[in-house]
C-alpha cells in the first residue's frame, strides 16, 4: 500500500499500472501503441467500502492504464475524521492526491456515493478530468425525509457498529446469486469505520443538486448501473444520460448495486469502450 500525507489526513492507495499521464508515479509504460498517452484512470468507492471494490478494474486495466484507487477519507487504511464528511471534502482529498502524484489531468469514476463525489469533483476542477465514469449514483440532492433517514443510520451506526447495517443491507447491495461478490462486498462493509462512514452519511444528506451539472459536461461520460439496482435503479441511469450530452449509457444484466464486483467483464468491456473513446478525443474535451 501506498500513503500520501495531503490535506490534514493521510490516504491510502493503490496505484498500479503503465504510466502514461503526466505524472511521476510507479508505472513505466508508453501508453498507446499510437503514441498516445492514456491519460491515468482514478477510480472512486462508494459506501460503505473501501478501494479493494475496485480490485477487478485495477488488474484488467493496469496493462494499459496508471490505475489510482484511493480509500476514501474514513474508510479503509486513510485517516478518520469524526463528525461530518462533506462532499466538498472528498473532492478536496482527491484534487489534493493527484497533485501529489503529479497527475494534472485523469478519467475519474465513481460509484454510488463515489459517483456524487465525482459530480463533485467535476464542479470544482472540471479541467482536470478527461472523462467520467458515473455508476449505480444519482444526481439530485438530499430530500428532508433522506437527510432525517442518512443522520438516523448515522447515529445507529455510531452506536450499533456496522456488523448489522452490512448483514441488512447486503442483498440489495449485490444480487444474492452472486455469492462471490457478496462476500467481498460483506467484508468490507463489516470492516468499515463506524465513525467514518457515519460522518459520510452526515455529509451526504447535505450534498447539492448536481441536475444542472450533469448537463454542462463536455468530457466523454459513462453512465453504468446494474440491471436490478434497486438503490439507483435503471430509470436513474437513463435520466442522467438523457441529461449528460454525448453520453453512453451500460445496463449491466444479472447484477444489482456494485455491478463491477458482480459481472466485473461486462462492466469491464465497457469501461474499455469508454477509454477507448477518450483516447479518441484530443486532450478529453
Amino acid at each position: 500500500m501506498a500513503t500520501a500525507h495531503v490535506n490534514g489526513i493521510t490516504i491510502g492507495y493503490t496505484d498500479e499500472g503503465t504510466e502514461t499521464g503526466t505524472g511521476t508515479g510507479t508505472g513505466t509504460g508508453t501508453g498507446t501503441s499510437s503514441g498516445t498517452p492514456n491519460p491515468p484512470l482514478v477510480l472512486i468507492h462508494g459506501h460503505p467500502f473501501d478501494r479493494t471494490m475496485w480490485a477487478p478494474q485495477i488488474a484488467a486495466f493496469s496493462p494499459t492504464h496508471r490505475v489510482i484507487a484511493p480509500d476514501l477519507r474514513g474508510y479503509g487504511e486513510t485517516d478518520v475524521t469524526p463528525g461530518i464528511t462533506p462532499l466538498p471534502a472528498f473532492a478536496a482529498d482527491i484534487a489534493a492526491l493527484l497533485d501529489h502524484l503529479g497527475i494534472e489531468r485523469a478519467v475519474l469514476g465513481g460509484l454510488s456515493m463515489g459517483g456524487q463525489i465525482v459530480m463533485e469533483c467535476y464542479s470544482r476542477f472540471p479541467g482536470r478530468i478527461a472523462g467520467l465514469i458515473l455508476a449505480d449514483t444519482f444526481p439530485a440532492a438530499e430530500t428532508e425525509a433522506g437527510k432525517l433517514s442518512r443522520n438516523a443510520a448515522a447515529d445507529r451506526l455510531i452506536r450499533e457498529g456496522m456488523n448489522g447495517y452490512a448483514d441488512e443491507v447486503l442483498d440489495k447491495m449485490v444480487a444474492p446469486y452472486n455469492t462471490q461478490a457478496s462476500a467481498h462486498v460483506h467484508r468490507m462493509m463489516a470492516a468499515a469505520s463506524p465513525e467514518g462512514a457515519a460522518a459520510a452519511l452526515r455529509g451526504r444528506a447535505e450534498r447539492p443538486d448536481y441536475r444542472g451539472l450533469l448537463t454542462r459536461i463536455t468530457v466523454p461520460t459513462l453512465v453504468a448501473v446494474g440491471r436490478e439496482d434497486t438503490y439507483t435503479p435503471v430509470a436513474d441511469a437513463e435520466a442522467m444520460h438523457a441529461a449528460i450530452p454525448g453520453s453512453t449509457l451500460a445496463v449491466i444484466e444479472s447484477s444489482a448495486h456494485l455491478p463491477n464486483l458482480e459481472r466485473p467483464a461486462d462492466f469491464n468491456t465497457a469501461l474499455r469502450a469508454h477509454l477507448a473513446r477518450v483516447a479518441r478525443v484530443p486532450n478529453g474535451t
